[in-house]
Formats: C-alpha cells, sequence, structure tokens
C-alpha cells in the first residue's frame, strides 16, 4: 500500500510515515517494483545468497595444487600463484574454469600459501617493565609537564600533570613556567593528600632527572622521591608506550580544560583545571579506593637535599648497535648480543651497583638479568 501511495502522487516520506515504515526501506520497494504493475511484483523478501554454497570439486582442488606444486618447481619464470595457476588451466584447456579468487581461496584453504599472516599478540600487561607494578602489588605516579600554551595579555603558561598508572588518580598545576622547585612542591602536596606510591616516573627533562652536562648529576626531584622511599624510574627516550598513562592524560586535560574555555588570567585557567580534576577525581573514585596501597607521608618530615643517598633509581633504555647504553653521563657495555633492544637499568646506591634486565614486549614476565657492574654514585650535595 505504502508503494501504491507513492505511486499516487504521496511523497516518500509522507507515506513512509502514514504506514510506519524506514524511508530506506520503502525506496527498497520502491526499485524492486519499478517499471512493474504492483500485482506482478514479487514481494517475497528472501535475502540476496544462494541457499546452497557451491564448493570447488575435490579433483579440482588436487589439480590446482598439483599445478601450483609443478609451476613451483620447473617454471622458468617461478611465479606460482593465483594467476599463475588459472594461465596455466587456461592454456591447458581445462573448463569450466574457477576464477582466480578462487583458486586463491583454494589454496589458502590447503595451507599451500607461501605468505604467513601476521600474529597479532595481546599487549603486555600496564607496568609490565616493573615486577610488582605489572602484576598490580604496587602503584607508579608519571609525571609530565605541558608547555606552548600562551593566554592574552599574560603569556606562557605551562602545565605540571600527574597520573596513577591503576588508581588513575591525577593532578594538574597550572604555573607561569614548571621548575624542579615548582615540581618538588607539587609532588610533596599531592603525595601528602593521597599517600606515597611505590614509583614515580618521568622523562628525562632536566628539571626531573638533574644536569645533563654533569656526570652522576642527581636533581633535586630525584633526591625528593628517594628521600621518600619511591624509586624513580626515567623513561626512555622518544620510546612509546611507556608514557602513554600520562601522554593520555596530557591530551584530555588539553582538550577539556585548555580548549574547552576562554581563560582570562592564570586564576582562570586554574580554576577551570581545579574542577576538572575534582570531577576527575570523583568520576574515577572506585578505581581510586581499589588501586593500589599507597604509603603516608610521615607529618614531621622535611626534605634535605644534603643527605645521603639511599635506595634505587631505574631508567629504561634502548641499548646502541654495539649492546651498550648512555645513563648517568657515561656508556655502559651490556651485551653485544642484546643490540638496539631494551634495559631495565637499576642503580643500586647503597651497594654502588648498576643491574641491566633484559626487557621484550613478548615476554613481559620474564626479565632476564644481562650484567651487573660496579659504579659509585657520588653525593654532591645541593642548595636549598
Amino acid at each position: 500500500m505504502a508503494v501504491l501511495a507513492v505511486r499516487r502522487g504521496l511523497s516518500i516520506r509522507a507515506s513512509a510515515e502514514e504506514f510506519g515504515l524506514r524511508r530506506g526501506t520503502l525506496e527498497y520497494w520502491l526499485r524492486r517494483a519499478e517499471g512493474q504493475r504492483l500485482d506482478r511484483v514479487d514481494w517475497s523478501n528472501r535475502p540476496p545468497i544462494p541457499l546452497r554454497a557451491h564448493r570447488t570439486a575435490a579433483d579440482m582442488e588436487d589439480l590446482i595444487v598439483a599445478v601450483r606444486q609443478e609451476l613451483s618447481t620447473s617454471s622458468a619464470l617461478g611465479f606460482h600463484g593465483a594467476e599463475a595457476i588459472h594461465h596455466a588451466l587456461q592454456e591447458r584447456g581445462i573448463g569450466p574454469l574457477p576464477s582466480v579468487r578462487t583458486i586463491g581461496r583454494v589454496l589458502e584453504r590447503r595451507g599451500v600459501l607461501d605468505g604467513q599472516r601476521r600474529v597479532r599478540r595481546p599487549p603486555p600487561p600496564r607496568g609490565w617493565y616493573l615486577d610488582d607494578l605489572g602484576r598490580q602489588e604496587a602503584d607508579l605516579d608519571s609525571f609530565d609537564v605541558v608547555e606552548g600554551m600562551v593566554i592574552q595579555g599574560v603569556g606562557e603558561v605551562e602545565v605540571l600533570n600527574g597520573v596513577a598508572l591503576h588508581a588513575r588518580l591525577v593532578g594538574s598545576w597550572p604555573v607561569p613556567r614548571v621548575t624542579a622547585r615548582l615540581t618538588i612542591q607539587a609532588i610533596r602536596s599531592h603525595w601528602t593528600a593521597f599517600g606515597v606510591p611505590a614509583y614515580a616516573q618521568f622523562d628525562n627533562d632536566t628539571r626531573f632527572q638533574g644536569a645533563h652536562q654533569f656526570p652522576d648529576a642527581v636533581g633535586r626531584v630525584t633526591r625528593l622521591c628517594l628521600a621518600l622511599g619511591v624509586v624513580p624510574v626515567f623513561a626512555i627516550p622518544g620510546e612509546h608506550g611507556f608514557q602513554a598513562s600520562i601522554e593520555a592524560y596530557n591530551g584530555l586535560w588539553q582538550s577539556k580544560v585548555w580548549s574547552r574555555f576562554h581563560h582570562a588570567s592564570l586564576a582562570a585557567l586554574r580554576k577551570h583545571s581545579a574542577a576538572f580534576v575534582a570531577a576527575h577525581r570523583h568520576r574515577a573514585a572506585a578505581q581510586i579506593e581499589a588501586g593500589p596501597p599507597r604509603r603516608s607521608v610521615p607529618a614531621t618530615w622535611q626534605l634535605n637535599l644534603a643527605s645521603p643517598l639511599h635506595g634505587r633509581i631505574i631508567y629504561l633504555r634502548r641499548t646502541t648497535e654495539h649492546g651498550s647504553v648512555d645513563l648517568l653521563g657515561h656508556r655502559f657495555l651490556v651485551d653485544p648480543h642484546w643490540c638496539h633492544r631494551m634495559v631495565r637499568a637499576e642503580v643500586h646506591l647503597d651497594a654502588g651497583q648498576i643491574a641491566f634486565y633484559g626487557l621484550r614486549r613478548s615476554a613481559p614476565s620474564s626479565h632476564p638479568l644481562l650484567k651487573v657492574v660496579s659504579h659509585v654514585v657520588p653525593n654532591r650535595p645541593l642548595r636549598e
């Protein structure tokens, strides 16, 4: 009746609404009935697929495989793919001749294709490069700086962002310029409020790691972590994956805070950022509560930048073509057979040693010890 109504002058939209049909469905039946009397139209709604699948005969499949083997060993050209097989069968006058696509499916079904499908392995667990972190027995706070933002009439501003790997606890501190001293204040206040994680991860910015022009330099932020019993981890420069959580939060903060509003001043930016952080924490409250346990900061604790260095510092690095890595201003030969591969260098300050472990994403639970070298990091007190 809907088709008849359209033929009598009613619009397709009005006819579809009157008879309770989707417009696309009515258009399909109009095309089906085009140029025919309605009493002669086949109104059956069968799917446009055959009721039976026509598979290539077994003897033809055997012939295809045999021709492929023959071409691979005796053909002057050496081509033995589906097109070459189709051409060879055509020259022999064999009919009916299967199509090139059908021959390719036969070769795949028989398992005689040369190419191998790429093996899709599941991704390693978050924090796989540290044993207890990968088992979610410990948590890691990642920190990074977003630069290059400008407020009209104010100038450039930056934001220090932080996010917990498992608990998803976030923090953001917009400031005119992120410095090592400001980073210490922000991280200390964050950990005082929410507790201290087992690890804190950074990139290789001098504000986090310390000066690069001096060997064995240990910066202020690193000393803060060591003083609180947190293991600082420095990610591989330019390597994807290790900084994924903080990079994702950086992008989220930029899209939901920086790009979303017009900020007339730094105070306005801080207000919008604080509202976003509070809402994010509220939304992730269950995940934060279920995260790995955190230690509280002692109420009387004070940072002493001149105190001796204790604990561990971890550097994630990729070896050179000779199996060496650069860290702390020195080059260490790890393993000449472990070239262009990832390693975890654990600097044990109390023992005066550096242990190098191999990292493999394909075997995230196996970190073989490659080498242990003696290296003492001297304690050079920093000015307050």
